[in-house]
C-alpha cells in the first residue's frame, strides 16, 4: 500500500531544471532510500515533498491526497515531517523547547506523552533537556532534530543526510535509531551520503542522477549491482 507517491515531478530553481520527472513510491512501514552524487536532486526531492519548493509539474500524494499546493506547515499537519540537512535546531532554545516546537500540530494534552517517547528513544536528550540546543554536540543535535520531527507523530518521516558531519561511532548510533523506528512501524524516506549504510537499513532504493531516477530496486539487489558498487559503494 503506497502511503507516499510522486509521479512525474518537475522542480526548478529559477531556470535550472533540478528534478526531471521524478517518480517514486513509499509503502506503509518501509524505509526507502534515495542515493546519488552531490547535486543529483536528492534533497530537492525531499524539499519538494515538504512544500519548501513548489513543483511546476507532477503529483505528490499522501494516501492519494494531493500535497502539491500545500504550504510547508500544512504538509506537516498532514503527517509528512522532514528532518533537514544540517539539523537546524533552534540554538537559543532548550532541548525541551525545541521538542515543543515540533509538536505545534498536536493537541496540548498530547505533548507530554510524545516527549516521554522521544526521551525514551534518546535518553541523552532527557539528560540535556534544560541545555541550550546550540551548546549540544553534533550527534546530540541530530538526535534533537529527529526527536523534534517525531513530536509531530509523522505518517512519513523524511531524513535528509542524518549522518553528515558525525563521527563513525555516532553514525552507527543514528542508524541504530533508524532501525528502531523502522521496527516500530515508522515509514521513512531516507537521503543519505553513506550509501552503504543506507542500503543496509532500507527495504528499497532509488538511484538519482541529474534529477532523474535511473535505477530502482530492492536494497539487497542494489548492494549487489555492479554499477552501484562502483559509483556509490567504493567497490572497484
Amino acid at each position: 500500500m503506497a502511503i507516499l507517491e510522486l509521479n512525474d515531478v518537475h522542480t526548478y530553481y529559477g531556470h535550472i531544471h533540478a528534478l526531471r520527472g521524478i517518480s517514486l513510491r513509499v509503502e506503509l512501514g518501509e524505509i526507502v532510500t534515495l542515493i546519488g552524487g552531490n547535486g543529483a536532486g536528492k534533497s530537492t526531492t525531499l524539499n519538494t515533498i515538504s512544500g519548501l519548493l513548489r513543483p511546476r509539474q507532477g503529483d505528490i500524494r499522501l494516501y492519494s491526497e494531493d500535497l502539491r499546493l500545500l504550504k510547508p506547515h500544512e504538509v506537516v499537519a498532514k503527517g509528512v515531517v522532514q528532518v533537514p540537512e544540517g539539523r537546524r535546531v533552534f540554538g537559543r532554545l532548550t532541548v525541551t523547547e525545541n521538542l515543543e516546537m515540533g509538536a505545534f500540530t498536536r493537541q496540548r494534552g498530547e505533548v507530554a506523552a510524545h516527549m516521554e517517547r522521544v526521551y525514551a528513544l534518546f535518553p541523552r536528550l532527557k539528560e540535556r533537556r534544560r541545555q541550550l540546543a546550540g551548546t549540544l554536540s553534533g550527534g546530540e543535535q541530530q538526535m534533537l532534530a529527529m526527536g523534534r520531527a517525531l513530536m509531530a507523530q509523522p505518517k512519513v518521516l523524511l531524513l535528509d543526510e542524518p549522518s553528515m558531519g558525525l563521527a563513525p561511532v555516532l553514525v552507527d548510533s543514528i542508524f541504530d535509531t533508524i532501525r528502531q523506528l523502522h521496527g516500530a512501524g515508522t515509514t521513512i524516506l531516507l537521503v543519505e551520503q553513506n550509501a552503504r549504510m543506507a542500503l543496509q537499513v532500507a527495504d528499497r532504493g532509488y538511484v538519482i542522477q541529474t534529477g532523474e531516477v535511473i535505477l530502482h530496486d530492492t536494497a539487497a539487489n542494489l548492494r549487489e549491482n555492479e554499477s552501484v558498487q562502483k559509483a556509490y559503494l567504493g567497490v572497484s
